[in-house]
């Protein structure tokens, strides 16, 4: 790719060459499946061994977040935050970019949102200020971690990048994750390699890893730099952000798929008694169009449906075909269109006849056509579940 540095490539093709040029075939694998299976296994290697957060030693746990202005900074503060109450932490964000009072309220309004707490004091005080007054206001409120938003900042700004270096002598955080955005390709390794000779980075966050970058920036980064890879942001929800898998990643950019990251997101989206519920009408043949509503919106919970089609493997290239604002425009109109009916409707989609239809689709802004379209995709699907059902299909494997 484009993204990747010359002299990764120039390295990783070579050792390709040379494990790929007189090894023998194995038996199961074809010629080209060989060469497949050693790419990803070099790939895995360059992009290193996974590795989580330090939060080991007395609390608080001050972790800061560095990088260049529009990297994400602030959204992703907030996403770790989640994920940091999610493991049993007490998690205070502080807004450590007093300059800039529209990150201050940006990180409010994330803050309000998640019902997590904020630290932030006015503009005339100095950022390194700041971040020492809210490790001291963890301390004295038992808060467990402490995730400071410094403001983005060029690499080349000597005057900030002074006062980056300052905040870490001044709060010793355990952390200093660099966040810096997938797309800007070979720039991140010039960025990376800067903000780790001046402040010592233990970790990346690489984000908009959802976007059409995949991998290159990763690669390059964790080559050039040796600094790891710790988390993924694959979206901009506050639950959009993935622990790092070399493997998992490694075969996301070969198109091969990343069938265990499809799983752990539907384990997370998926209520287990809704599960049996719905497993209970499959089995009876009971399913109508509200159950159908509530599949959907669990299936726009675990990400974008292009996204989901790239994990699933061989997906990957019709997944690039369709546009994401396609996929995700169409499930609005379906869902339109059933929160449209009434619950009769909804439950006995037989009754629907033209006057209904018209006052749906003027009600959901949409066609009397694309009502028509949606029931006979529902009636197929209906037809489907009723052959499964009556022991033609999968059922029979549990009883």
């Amino acid at each position: 790719e484009a993204d990747v540095n010359y002299r990764v490539v120039k390295e990783f093709v070579a050792r390709v060459r040379e494990r790929a040029v007189g090894a023998e075939v194995m038996h199961s694998l074809t010629p080209a499946q060989q060469v497949v299976k050693i790419v990803h296994e070099e790939l895995i290697r360059l992009l290193g061994e996974p590795r989580k957060m330090d939060l080991s030693g007395p609390p608080p746990h001050v972790i800061m977040l560095v990088g260049l202005q529009g990297s994400g900074k602030t959204t992703t503060a907030a996403k770790l935050a989640l994920q940091l109450r999610k493991q049993g932490q007490r998690p205070l964000m502080v807004a450590a970019d007093p300059r800039r009072p529209a990150a201050v309220t940006q990180l409010e309004v994330l803050g309000k949102q998640l019902d997590i707490s904020v630290h932030s004091e006015g503009p005339r005080v100095p950022p390194p200020t700041v971040c020492a007054n809210a490790v001291r206001r963890a301390r004295e409120s038992a808060y467990s971690a402490v995730l400071l938003d410094t403001g983005g900042r060029l690499h080349i700004d000597d005057e900030l990048m002074r006062e980056l270096e300052e905040i870490k002598a001044r709060v010793s955080p355990r952390e200093v994750l660099l966040v810096a955005d997938a797309m800007t390709g070979q720039d991140a390794v010039r960025v990376a390699g800067e903000f780790h000779r001046r402040v010592g980075l233990t970790g990346l966050i690489l984000t908009k890893m959802d976007g059409d970058a995949r991998g290159g920036a990763a690669l390059s980064i964790r080559s050039v730099t040796g600094v790891p890879i710790k988390y993924l942001g694959v979206g901009e929800k506050t639950d959009a952000l993935e622990p790092f898998y070399p493997d998992r990643l490694a075969s996301r950019i070969l198109g091969m798929g990343d069938v265990l990251t499809l799983i752990e997101r539907a384990e997370a989206a998926f209520d287990e008694e809704e599960a049996l519920r719905m497993e209970r009408k499959l089995r009876t043949a009971t399913f109508d169009l509200e159950d159908f509503l509530k599949q959907l919106q669990q299936v726009k919970r675990m990400g974008p449906l292009s996204q989901l089609l790239e994990m699933i493997p061989g997906f990957s290239q019709i997944s690039r075909e369709i546009p994401q604002e396609v996929t995700d425009q169409q499930l609005k109109r379906i869902e339109a269109i059933i929160n449209s009916m009434t619950r009769e409707e909804r439950r006995n989609p037989r009754i629907l006849n033209a006057s209904r239809k018209r006052r749906i689709a003027r009600g959901s802004g949409t066609t009397v056509q694309e009502i028509n379209q949606l029931l006979a995709q529902f009636r197929q699907m209906q037809r489907m579940i009723k052959q499964l059902s009556t022991g033609r299909g999968v059922f029979p494997m549990f009883r």
